[in-house]
């Protein structure tokens, strides 16, 4: 079962956000089918915990300024700023220090659920050249 359009949505945007504030590693994981308490995961590193903390701020003003405007119902970790957990019911997003990420890999945990496939528009950008054109 493919991730409802209400969770697509958060999940492009937030893993967009982190993109931009040069996260690691971004993957979405279907999990609808696996957990009745959320459709996706979106999990994404930083090698340090104050990119960890402006990736999780750029990922809350992104979800908090699309046209349906959402909040996290949770949030989880950010004193600490290793792994910061944002629930927003559709979607949970785990910003992780890459220790954390090697150490408790969420990923090899959820290996059977299928990934939302996600590429970051700056690269795509960058691909098709200034006038929209490929190379």
């Amino acid at each position: 079962m493919a991730v409802p359009e209400r969770a697509h949505e958060l999940a492009m945007a937030a893993a967009q956000a982190a993109a931009d504030k040069k996260a690691q590693d971004i993957v979405i994981i279907d999990v609808g089918d696996r957990l009745a308490i959320t459709d996706a995961f979106m999990i994404a590193s930083a090698p340090n915990e104050r990119q960890v903390a402006a990736i999780v701020d750029a990922i809350e003003e992104a979800l908090v300024n699309l046209p349906e405007k959402a909040k996290p119902v949770r949030r989880e970790g950010e004193r600490a700023g290793r792994w910061v957990l944002l629930d927003y019911v559709d979607v949970v997003i785990h910003i992780q220090h890459t220790e954390e990420r090697e150490f408790y890999a969420l990923d090899r945990l959820w290996k059977d659920c299928p990934t939302v496939p996600f590429v970051d528009r700056d690269l795509v950008d960058a691909e098709t050249g200034p006038a929209g054109q490929g190379e």
